[in-house]
């Protein structure tokens, strides 16, 4: 089983927009009542029977079952009657959101950190239709139920073979623009990518956004810091506006606009890069960067800009729909290790280029850590039996063999100095 998701905009009227965003306050108040009674039911059974909490506990008897996903699920009929603007949403609406708290609870459970929290106003901003009978799109519309028809901007179509399984509404920069996560799904399977053909590691870094083992490399724009002085300005505007008058949510508006570009040039710049390094070679591998701890060092800033966490996460997902392999390798010591003698070599950020005293090899910092990676991974594939023979293995998708523009395009980038092994 094959599931893909295409993401689409969507141009709802203004009546619709407002039962959209009326459905998005609605799903709070689901997810708070639902959380509250899970947290009754935990609260009343944490104290010991010898003695009383010291804090005022609802009083739940004890063969009172959990108030698991199929209880509460069940419990939304007679909330309807109960609270009747409940009913103006979709039925399965209501029970997704139950669903969503119920996944983050177990999610709580496995890795013992992240309880579920209140949801305040403004933080929902999705749902989900879980199924369809028929295909909801027809032409240039989508049809959701309880909103009609609305106008979609079908910039790929649905590749044949696929149905739609289910659609999630997204609400972007407060409410003005509308966004739909149309999941796919197919009975075909398609085999995992062998290692074959050509292969290069890359290094992620600040100097160089990429580099790679054949002196191949990327700056890296700056998303963020050259957009910062006008943000700064939105910001300092709406900040002096009265908080809740129109003005004061037309400058909000105006703020996120800004965030919401910063972040569609930033994605943009990364999907282009996975496909320059997919129509140059036919296997990657990269670094297991811990993308957590690099926003939280002196350099956070540039990393979040930076984001490679996503980098990885879309290059992953590129080279999989290009026929190329990609893995990932043990970050430890790349850049601390000679890839021409494995001899260590310590050097510190501001130490740009590697010299090797044992074996006198001399290139760039970024360069010889993309070799060790290389070397890394290549390490893995032989240890493991993966590397075969040369094929061609791709997936007939929309959108994959529109690369025209990058192929053929010119020389890369590259640097001067001792020819890549």
């Amino acid at each position: 089983m094959l599931t893909m998701n295409y993401t689409y905009r969507i141009y709802p009227n203004v009546v619709q927009q407002t039962e959209l965003r009326s459905w998005l306050e609605t799903c709070p108040g689901v997810y708070n009542y639902a959380l509250r009674e899970l947290k009754d039911w935990i609260a009343s059974r944490k104290c010991s029977v010898d003695r009383c909490s010291l804090e005022k506990e609802y009083i739940i008897p004890a063969d009172e079952p959990f108030p698991s996903y199929h209880r509460q699920q069940n419990n939304l009929p007679k909330a309807k009657k109960q609270f009747p603007h409940l009913g103006q949403v979709h039925s399965q609406v209501l029970q997704t959101t139950i669903r969503r708290l119920h996944d983050t609870w177990e999610a709580f459970q496995k890795r013992g950190h992240g309880f579920p929290r209140f949801k305040k106003f403004g933080q929902f901003k999705s749902f989900v239709f879980p199924q369809f009978k028929n295909n909801p799109i027809n032409g240039f519309t989508i049809k959701l139920p309880k909103i009609g028809e609305v106008p979609i901007n079908l910039h790929r179509p649905i590749p044949n073979g696929f149905k739609v399984k289910q659609v999630r509404v997204l609400s972007r920069i407060r409410g003005t623009q509308w966004y739909v996560v149309v999941t796919i799904e197919s009975d075909i399977s398609v085999p995992d990518v062998p290692v074959h053909g050509r292969a290069i590691g890359i290094d992620l870094g600040l100097e160089r956004f990429l580099t790679a083992s054949d002196r191949f490399f990327q700056e890296r724009p700056k998303f963020f810091k050259s957009m910062q002085r006008q943000l700064k300005l939105l910001q300092r505007r709406a900040a002096r506006k009265q908080k809740g008058s129109q003005n004061w949510e037309k400058a909000q508006i105006e703020v996120a606009r800004m965030h919401h570009r910063i972040a569609n040039r930033r994605r943009d710049f990364h999907l282009k890069t996975a496909h320059q390094l997919c129509d140059r070679v036919q296997t990657i591998f990269a670094e297991d960067l811990n993308v957590k701890g690099l926003t939280r060092g002196m350099l956070r800033k540039d990393c979040v800009d930076a984001a490679f966490g996503q980098f990885l996460s879309l290059t992953e997902w590129v080279c999989w729909k290009r026929g190329v392999y990609f893995a990932k390798v043990n970050p430890h010591g790349t850049s601390q290790t000679c890839p021409s003698c494995f001899a260590t070599v310590s050097k510190g950020l501001e130490v740009r280029e590697h010299h090797c005293p044992e074996c006198g090899y001399r290139t760039h910092r970024d360069h010889a850590a993309a070799e060790m990676v290389l070397h890394r991974g290549q390490e893995n594939v032989v240890s493991q039996g993966l590397w075969g023979t040369e094929t061609a293995c791709q997936v007939g998708l929309s959108g994959v063999y529109d690369l025209d523009k990058w192929r053929g395009a010119g020389i890369p980038n590259r640097e001067t100095g001792k020819p890549a092994l």
